[in-house]
């Protein structure tokens, strides 16, 4: 209550200004709407709130991927019609159909336009659902719910723009440095191991995550937008080099026995220190001074790998800091701007799509079942609550949130339309009526705790309301109309309790087939994006393993653990072929025989009898390194080369202890 209250009576100046833009242009949608005497001026009024986002890029963004999903949408409500408008079964079924799979398509992107195959899911619906009565009429159903939409999006679009500008690259270089200062957080605790390195490497993976989705948002920010998008690229990759390296680290530091991990100690406090805050002189000079004790020939070859990967975390320390500088400055130095990739799972875009059939199709029988007009109402607001939220893993929680805003809004729209609009007939006073409600509620929409609740409250105000320049003040079709949307609504919050994983541990294997396929493809992957692709993937699963470690369940610990066994291989990997590229010795043959070797025997799942497969791999590549002139880079790579089949053992001996994993 504390925190609605505050959103809703003390609001910052930020919320305000939001608030009131969000009015200004649904204000502006509506008036043309009522002037040029469209058929559903409410939807015009619905999209402005819709679209509503606290940041212009955003709005850009979101807009133009709400147009291009609204005109598929309209596009396919008319194929829909032309071939099963007859037929109510097999229309239902076609459209429950094209309902799951634009929310399993969503489900696969992670791109702010997987909003258009949401869009074009459930406009389908808005048009073709009040059309089956008059079949004949869909194109012009079609031509105007599309015209009312366009005409929403243009007018928040053209306000967010105009008034109060709150720039995308603004929020972003703030996010970035979170990250940054995560990230040297991260690569501490990574240094030293334990529980809080992996509690600080999920938080960082988190907030990468973030920070790359928000850069696609700058992109629609003009020049300067588009130049702080790639130096947030930059980054990115940076602070996963760096989280790679020092994992490396500490990896190679477990290979020390006590008297050498003594003496190093020191070394490694200092290169935690530099992390903090690396000065570019003095960390060049512990860089150089890293490289002679890793060269001297009286030190193991353990204390060289470890050293050499110190003075390579060094490095990638000022590469971060430059990184971080060209963000907050908007300079973009690199040519292309990669993104991170995603883990994308067609097995839980399936269980999402199921979802959005199973609950429209349970709204289609109730109203083919009952002849229930209004059962059309919430046949509709189904298909808008499992398209926006049936791909969440808590679709749930928010669907209830969304309950609450139908009973906050149905009271306050029965007063509003039943008492109020009756005896006033102006457009300023309709503006008044509407917009006191619908102003707090734009401003719980500003903050992220009420932004539910309230984005219902706005959206169910506005459909019960129905502003038209014909209306008519029904009390009788108000109720069945709120009625309807709570039972569609409650048909989605059902789906979501009901359809979900109910095996961790096969979930668990899923996701550790998954991390096998990229150790694989990895072996083979162009090195120019292979930071973000593999990193972005493995952030995915690490962040669903945590989810499922939730769960005390001893199989998902050990699970999670086995993930990060992934994780150091597919570091290692990229580890030893960057050293090979930059040795800039041509081997023939042995680099890719043991990376083949590698591949071959991931193709497998770990189990404790596989795990001494890559030994004589690994002895042949590091016979074949001797024959070469020593190097950095080629000592880099025997101690990569030993690492990998360390982490192999470790990963296959884990699953010793796990029941249906071996």
């Amino acid at each position: 209550m504390g925190t609605t209250f505050r959103a809703l009576f003390a609001p910052n100046l930020s919320a305000v200004q939001f608030s009131v833009k969000t009015l200004i242009g649904a204000g502006l949608a509506l008036w043309l709407a009522l002037r040029w005497g469209l058929e559903q001026p409410s939807w015009a009024l619905m999209t402005a709130f819709v679209v509503a986002q606290p940041l212009s890029g955003m709005v850009l963004q979101k807009g133009l991927a709400r147009l291009f999903g609204t005109l598929v949408g309209t596009t396919m409500s008319v194929v829909f019609m032309s071939i099963a408008a007859q037929a109510p079964w097999l229309f239902l079924l076609s459209l429950a159909l094209w309902l799951g799979l634009t929310t399993a398509f969503s489900t696969m992107m992670r791109s702010a336009f997987s909003y258009s195959c949401v869009l074009a899911g459930y406009t389908v619906a808005i048009i073709a659902l009040p059309a089956l009565s008059n079949p004949l009429g869909v194109f012009d159903q079609a031509v105007a719910r599309c015209t009312e939409i366009s005409l929403g999006i243009m007018c928040a679009t053209l306000v967010s723009a105009l008034l109060w500008p709150s720039r995308v690259e603004v929020a972003l270089t703030n996010q970035a440095r979170e990250a940054s200062k995560y990230g040297v957080q991260a690569a501490q605790a990574s240094l030293v191991g334990g529980d809080t390195a992996r509690n600080d490497l999920l938080e960082l993976l988190s907030r990468i995550i973030a920070v790359d989705a928000q850069r696609e948002h700058a992109w629609f920010e003009g020049h300067s937008g588009r130049q702080r998008a790639r130096a947030i690229g930059a980054l990115v990759q940076s602070l996963l080099m760096m989280l790679r390296l020092c994992r490396s680290v500490r990896r190679q530091w477990q290979q020390l026995d006590d008297v050498q991990a003594h003496a190093l100690a020191p070394w490694l406090e200092e290169v935690r220190q530099a992390l903090s805050a690396p000065d570019q002189a003095e960390v060049e000079a512990l860089r150089l001074r890293l490289w002679e004790h890793a060269n001297n020939p009286q030190s193991s070859n353990a204390e060289q790998f470890c050293m050499g990967r110190m003075a390579l975390v060094l490095d990638n320390a000022i590469a971060s800091s430059r990184a971080l500088k060209d963000v907050e400055e908007g300079r973009g130095n690199s040519p292309g701007s990669i993104s991170l990739a995603v883990h994308r799972d067609a097995v839980s875009a399936v269980l999402f799509g199921t979802r959005s059939a199973l609950a429209f199709l349970a709204m289609a029988c109730l109203w083919l079942a009952t002849a229930w007009p209004a059962a059309t109402s919430g046949m509709l607001l189904t298909c808008v609550v499992c398209g926006l939220f049936a791909s969440k893993e808590n679709g749930a929680q928010i669907g209830m949130s969304f309950l609450r805003g139908i009973a906050l809004a149905v009271p306050t729209a029965l007063f509003v339309g039943q008492f109020i609009l009756p005896q006033w007939s102006s457009f300023a006073m309709l503006c008044l009526a509407l917009g006191v409600p619908l102003f707090f509620g734009a401003l719980g929409m500003a903050q992220p705790k009420t932004a539910g609740t309230a984005t219902s409250f706005c959206l169910h105000f506005i459909v019960l309301i129905s502003v038209s320049n014909h209306m008519t003040y029904s009390a009788g079709t108000f109720f069945n109309n709120a009625m309807a949307i709570a039972i569609g609504v409650s048909a989605a919050v059902l789906a979501f309790q009901l359809l979900v994983f109910r095996y961790p541990v096969w979930q668990s294997r899923r996701l550790r087939n998954s991390t096998l396929q990229d150790l694989v493809r990895l072996t083979q992957r162009d090195l120019t994006d292979a930071e973000t692709w593999f990193g972005g993937r493995m952030a995915d699963r690490l962040l669903q393993s945590a989810q499922l470690r939730k769960d005390p369940l001893k199989a998902d610990r050990l699970h999670l653990d086995g993930d990060m066994h992934g994780l150091d291989i597919g570091d290692e990997l990229i580890h030893l072929r960057k050293c090979l590229a930059m040795s800039k010795v041509s081997m023939g043959g042995p680099d890719r025989l043991f990376l083949n070797a590698v591949a071959d025997v991931l193709e497998q799942p770990p189990r404790s009898k596989r795990a001494g497969a890559l030994d004589s791999a690994t002895d042949l590549f590091l016979q074949a390194l001797d024959r070469y002139p020593d190097s950095n880079e080629l000592r880099l790579a025997r101690g990569a080369a030993r690492q990998i089949r360390h982490s192999w053992q470790r990963w296959c001996e884990s699953q010793e202890d796990i029941h249906g994993f071996t």
